[in-house]
């Protein structure tokens, strides 16, 4: 008995640990169910349907691959709320993002009278320190504002080009803005003058490299005019304009239209500035204009609020009272008139005059009459001054009974002289008469102001000065297009030769690499591939060394003679190119040759744009010049 008792209270317990352990497993199944399913419902109910829940015992197990790194933070906050937070274990990813898009790499340049600053992100393999030095350069004696950041990207295309441009232009550019990025350059620049504005567009065409994108905006502000000078001369030449002001462009249309009324032929000019004496000027002037197309020849002079008319010789006087009179009640009161009828001059009885003739060459002669020792030397001085000591030559008289104004007559004479390449100045008691030929455009109009200003009042002067373009230094510059027509030129009549077998330079071509030299000191910056070409004769490896040696030389002669290469380049293409048989000695002969090319800049950019190309004003961007010369004449390759 008393075993069996000891057995059914084993049994017993045995029996109630089993239920216990059954009882404790459904108990976890049910937990571990009901967390699943109440996190997995919750999840679903954000939209979270790409997590999978699993868990075990207390514990939930969050998986998958979340969208974004916030979204996953979402998912484990919504499970805290369904269980307690600590049981969430996180076992998610987020999805790879895609790869970070380098940034726009770009800098502005600022210049102007208080210092330099330069701003922008650009790549890391810019030498930082060599652009800030370059900038520290240019800006001189006045502070640099260094604001660059730099990023670790590849460094795009166009970008070192760019940014070398940019910095080269901004040394000739004293007031400017210039926008850099990857193969585009904008610049906004300010002038002084109209000159000044073309030269420089003219150089930074030059300076461009092929392929850049460039935006060229310089202006040129309204000059001062002092003193605001017009003048209109009506003779048997015809009707023209010595000088001419206005200081709107309404102003300037409402001269003009006036002056064409009375006789003026050609486009006409009229230079828009500041200094106006009066808000009326243009009505002054077209009024003046009137009356003297109504006496029907003569001169007008307008000195800022001063004018002067005098009528041609043998005007009635009776005519000449009455528009005269008209003119001066009609005129606005800030204006004073004076004007006179010359008297006849009996033709027989020569004027006492000095002449001073300057020739094409530079010579200054001075002849004529001159008042005084000490006259005779101060024009002698002022003129070694203006034209070079080497150049004056002196051929005058002295004489009695000279106006006391004769002093400053001929020495303001010189100093209209000086503004001429070449022409000649006539001092009389009357009037001064200057003529000749410039390269300046304003040559006209500041002899006008000059006279006007320095003869005083009421003082006659005639002006005839012609103007022409292949005397200004800038107008004159050769296209590039022209250099390259040019070069074919002397090499149509002179070759360059090479010694048989070599890279050297035969002697006899030495005069024609002068002669190229001297034509491209006067062609600026422009871009020049020199190539060098070779016929078929021979391993092609060594032809093609060969034509390589010899394009080297002929820049290697370029830059003996001073002639700026910078924009250069020699290269060799050996039998790849030939422009004749080379079966025939005549045909090697022509393929053995260097030729000069000029590189173009890139053909195109966006609509709206202005670029270098259309500054230029060149034709087909596609289109290609090259002047061409033969080998030696008797080699081989």
């Amino acid at each position: 008995m008393r075993l069996s008792s000891l057995l059914m209270i084993v049994g017993t317990f045995a029996v109630a640990a089993v239920l216990s352990l059954v009882a404790a497993n459904l108990s976890v199944q049910l937990i571990e169910d009901s967390s699943e399913i109440g996190v997995r419902d919750a999840l679903d109910e954000e939209g979270m349907t790409w997590a999978e829940v699993q868990a075990d015992g207390l514990q939930v197990t969050l998986a998958g691959i979340a969208p974004t790194e916030a979204v996953r933070f979402a998912a484990l906050s919504t499970a805290g709320t369904i269980v307690d937070a600590a049981r969430v274990i996180d076992d998610m990813q987020v999805e790879a993002a895609a790869a970070i898009a380098p940034p726009r790499f770009s800098a502005e340049i600022l210049r102007n009278d208080a210092g330099l600053s330069i701003i922008g992100l650009i790549p890391a393999e810019t030498d930082r320190d060599e652009v800030l030095d370059r900038v520290r350069a240019i800006s001189g004696q006045l502070p640099v504002t260094d604001l660059i950041e730099q990023a670790d990207y590849p460094t795009p295309d166009g970008w070192n080009d760019a940014l070398g441009f940019a910095l080269a232009a901004m040394e000739r550019l004293p007031r400017a803005k210039v926008s850099v990025s990857a193969g585009r350059v904008a610049i906004n620049a300010i002038t002084n003058s109209t000159e000044e504005k073309a030269r420089l567009e003219a150089q930074l065409r030059r300076a461009a490299p092929p392929g850049l994108r460039v935006s060229l905006k310089v202006a040129a502000p309204r000059p001062v005019i002092t003193p605001f000078t017009l003048r209109l001369v009506m003779d048997e030449a015809g009707t023209r304009f010595d000088a001419c002001s206005a200081d709107t462009m309404a102003s300037r249309t409402q001269i003009l239209n006036a002056a064409f009324e009375a006789g003026l032929t050609g486009p006409g000019d009229c230079t828009v500035g500041m200094g106006v004496p009066s808000p009326r000027w243009a009505q002054a002037v077209e009024q003046a204009i009137s009356a003297l197309a109504e006496l029907g020849a003569g001169t007008v002079t307008f000195s800022d609020a001063d004018i002067t008319l005098v009528a041609a010789e043998g005007t009635d006087q009776a005519d000449f009272d009455r528009v005269v009179g008209e003119l001066e009640n009609d005129l606005p009161g800030v204006f004073a008139l004076y004007a006179k009828l010359p008297e006849t001059v009996d033709p027989n009885q020569g004027p006492q005059e000095f002449v001073a003739t300057l020739s094409p060459e530079g010579q200054v002669q001075l002849r004529g009459r001159l008042s005084d020792e000490n006259l005779r030397n101060v024009a002698d001085s002022y003129a070694r001054a203006a034209f070079g000591s080497d150049a004056v030559y002196m051929a005058t008289r002295l004489v009695d009974n000279l106006p006391s104004t004769w002093p400053v007559r001929v020495l303001t004479g010189l100093e209209a002289l000086s503004q001429l390449s070449n022409g000649a100045v006539t001092v009389t008691p009357e009037t001064v008469v200057v003529s000749g030929n410039t390269g300046n455009p304003q040559a006209s109009t500041n002899i006008a102001s000059l006279l006007a200003t320095k003869l005083g009042e009421a003082q006659e002067f005639d002006i005839r000065v012609t103007y022409q373009k292949k005397l200004d230094p800038v107008a004159a510059l050769p296209t590039p297009d022209e250099c390259v027509a040019e070069i074919s030129n002397i090499l149509a009549t002179s070759k360059i030769t090479f010694e048989p077998s070599s890279a050297t330079i035969d002697a006899s071509a030495l005069g024609t690499m002068d002669d190229i030299a001297e034509l491209l000191q006067q062609c600026g910056d422009i871009k020049l591939e020199i190539q060098g070409h070779t016929d078929s004769q021979g391993r092609e490896e060594m032809n093609e060394s060969l034509s390589q040696a010899r394009a080297q030389s002929v820049l290697n002669e370029l830059r003996a003679r001073r002639v700026l290469t910078s924009t250069y380049t020699a290269k060799g293409y050996g039998e790849s190119d030939p422009i004749a048989d080379n079966e025939t000695e005549e045909g090697r002969e022509a393929n053995r040759r260097i030729e000069f090319k000029l590189i173009r800049p890139a053909p195109s950019a966006p609509e709206g744009e202005t670029t270098l190309e259309t500054l230029a004003g060149s034709g087909d961007t596609d289109s290609e010049a090259a002047a061409e010369t033969e080998g030696s004449d008797d080699e081989q390759n």
